[in-house]
């Protein structure tokens, strides 16, 4: 048993429970899986109709058609987590998370403890398709700057066998001590955001670098959080030398899509109802681009029923068991390019987000564009301006991110300019290449 499956045992996640029942459903004929959908689906409803008050107040009456049910969003979110819990369920006795906020609404979430082990039933799944759960990981995701959030990462890195890399630092200087450590440890995937690999695999493309030749045991790159472009993908192929699978997910419900042996974007419909919907949330034919909709078929804890993400895609049907996403619109971030020379991802103020949200109830979203090296602008909602204080404080966040003598501006604003899907680009650089 790896370390993970342990620490989560250990930590009363069912974990053998739901690798059972992940097995069973994987038995089923189509005629009896299109069944087992229609059932989760009734029941999850009515469980939060009789059970979570929040979702009550929302759906107003029983026995709706599916259809008819609501189209929650984030923003419908919005509150403190207690009171979209259901009835027998604390925040003592879930599990608790909150989204990276890329869409500038972070917020806080729960899963019951089988949910939670279900979501790591279907990553064991994946990952072994590729023969990669529980092998040594290069993980490039952000790591929280405050000493208890730190620590907790860490250990999970540690219970992971995984390493972390330093993601708010591409400098050329950062990146070659990326290599060393590939010459040193036996990784044998990298995981990551896509824009934080690319700016990786360029760097070993300039030196003329073939990550492979350095580290024999790696043999394959799993990206995720970002949209993956077909160009970015050669780039990864041809700097790294190995297989390059593409991740989606939402950490509120589950992974969503994974890459299989053949390269196909599998569904995870074992867990979840996947939908693709039009903007006056009617369902669209197989193949046409649409805003992609997500029930959580499992949540008890808290109610994720016909959730929209933010992001548009398109799915293909291969058999009543089996969907592709053929195409995903959304979560590319640009790169921050500062006056030093350093160049971090956008990515990294979802983190000062994070901590402005979870501090200041009166921000309501909040967007940076960046106009040159060394000047932004923060465009926020809230219900009242920003005090002195509060600027001082993202001021500092920023500036501890990224670099000191900076220019932040600040702008109220009622709305925040949104793309055509509806989803807000956290950060925007007007920089021109």
């Amino acid at each position: 048993m790896k370390l993970i499956d342990i620490s989560l045992k250990l930590n009363n996640f069912p974990i053998k429970k739901a690798e059972q029942a992940i097995s069973k459903i994987h038995e089923l004929s189509e005629i009896e899986f299109q069944k087992y959908v229609d059932t989760q689906k009734e029941e999850i409803v009515n469980f939060h109709y009789k059970n979570n008050r929040f979702y009550k107040s929302i759906v107003k009456q029983a026995s709706l058609d599916w259809n008819s049910l609501p189209v929650l969003e984030k923003k419908d979110l919005q509150m403190p987590l207690e009171k979209r819990l259901s009835k027998n369920y604390a925040l003592h006795t879930v599990f608790k998370n909150k989204t990276s906020g890329s869409t500038g609404n972070p917020f806080y979430f729960a899963k019951d403890k089988y949910t939670h082990a279900l979501t790591w039933g279907i990553i064991k799944n994946r990952f072994n398709w590729h023969n990669l759960y529980g092998k040594k990981q290069a993980r490039f995701y952000g790591l929280p700057k405050d000493n208890l959030s730190r620590k907790k990462e860490l250990i999970k890195d540690l219970l992971s066998n995984r390493k972390r890399f330093d993601v708010f630092n591409l400098s050329d200087e950062a990146l070659q001590t990326w290599v060393n450590q590939f010459k040193k440890h036996k990784f044998v995937y990298l995981n990551g955001y896509t824009s934080v690999l690319v700016v990786f695999a360029k760097y070993l493309i300039k030196r003329n670098i073939v990550l492979k030749d350095i580290c024999k045991s790696v043999s394959a790159c799993v990206v995720t959080s970002e949209m993956l472009v077909t160009s970015d993908k050669i780039i990864l192929e041809k700097g790294f030398g190995v297989k390059i699978i593409n991740e989606y997910g939402a950490s509120e419900l589950d992974l969503i899509a994974f890459e299989d042996v053949n390269g196909n974007w599998v569904l995870n419909n074992e867990t979840l109802y996947i939908e693709i919907l039009d903007e006056n949330n009617k369902p669209v034919p197989y193949g046409e681009i649409g805003n992609i909709v997500i029930t959580s078929l499992y949540n008890k804890a808290h109610p994720f029923i016909r959730y929209k993400l933010g992001d548009r895609g398109a799915i293909k049907k291969i058999n009543h068991k089996k969907y592709i996403l053929e195409n995903l619109e959304g979560r590319s971030e640009d790169l921050v390019k500062l006056p030093s020379g350093k160049v971090s991802p956008g990515l990294t103020f979802y983190y000062v987000t994070k901590s402005v949200m979870e501090d200041s109830g009166n921000i309501k979203e909040i967007k940076v564009i960046q106009t040159s090296f060394d000047k932004f602008r923060i465009e926020y909602v809230a219900d009242e301006k920003l005090h002195i204080e509060e600027q001082t404080k993202i001021k500092q966040s920023l500036l501890k991110y990224l670099e000191p003598n900076l220019t932040i501006d600040f702008k109220k604003l009622k709305n925040l300019e949104r793309n055509k899907s509806g989803k807000l680009k956290q950060f925007t650089s007007l920089l021109k290449d």
